[in-house]
């Protein structure tokens, strides 16, 4: 017999969980402003975080609070790393570069710590878990009234800012979550029919 609750339509409990999820969206690194949210409320969110779908359970997410004078010297970091790529970079290049991580008042740096050779696991999926578990913050944070946006680029992917960050050359950086305050008149992001992205498959195609 099938459960009853799943044959229930959405109650409206469940209707103000979907539309909060759906009423997601990124807010300009640019446009947030202090305050952040503190440690206290980092934990809160990251409850969110560590209930993303995980094989193996190996909760490979890693998360680095990143505030204050610690902007700084990721920028320092951020500059090493583009002059070990280019050593003729142009300093206004750099100077821009500089800039990125000043843009809002917290950062959190998400990584995958990579678990290799794990006969059920790959490090595909371990990315994809702690991919997830960065969703779940980014909508943890939304449903707290926090703005956010997750950025990678190429610093999200150099070897230089990953050892800076105490990561191994085994693990994987998912990006930079800036986090803060979004600007009250915030543009609300028009979103695609979701239908067109759903199809019914009935079998493979000759």
């Amino acid at each position: 017999m099938p459960d009853a609750a799943l044959d229930a339509p959405f109650d409206s409990a469940s209707e103000a969980l979907i539309d909060l999820i759906a009423s997601r969206q990124s807010t300009k690194a640019v446009d947030l402003a202090e305050p952040a949210p503190d440690d206290a409320e980092l934990e809160r969110l990251l409850a969110a975080a560590v209930s993303a779908p995980d094989h193996g359970a190996l909760r490979p997410w890693r998360f680095l609070s990143i505030r204050g004078s610690a902007r700084e010297r990721l920028s320092d970091v951020f500059e090493a790393a583009l002059r070990a790529r280019d050593p003729m970079t142009c300093e206004e290049d750099v100077a821009a570069l500089r800039g990125k991580p000043l843009r809002s008042p917290l950062i959190l740096a998400v990584a995958a710590e990579i678990t290799e050779n794990h006969p059920k696991v790959p490090p595909e999926e371990q990315v994809i878990a702690a991919a997830c578990a960065t969703q779940n913050v980014l909508l943890a944070a939304h449903a707290a009234g926090w703005g956010a946006v997750l950025l990678t680029g190429w610093v999200a992917h150099d070897p230089t800012v990953r050892k800076a960050l105490g990561f191994g050359e085994k693990d994987r950086l998912i990006g930079f979550l800036y986090m803060g305050t979004p600007p009250a008149d915030r543009r609300v992001k028009k979103r695609p029919e979701p239908g067109k992205f759903l199809k019914s498959w009935t079998g493979p195609t000759d």
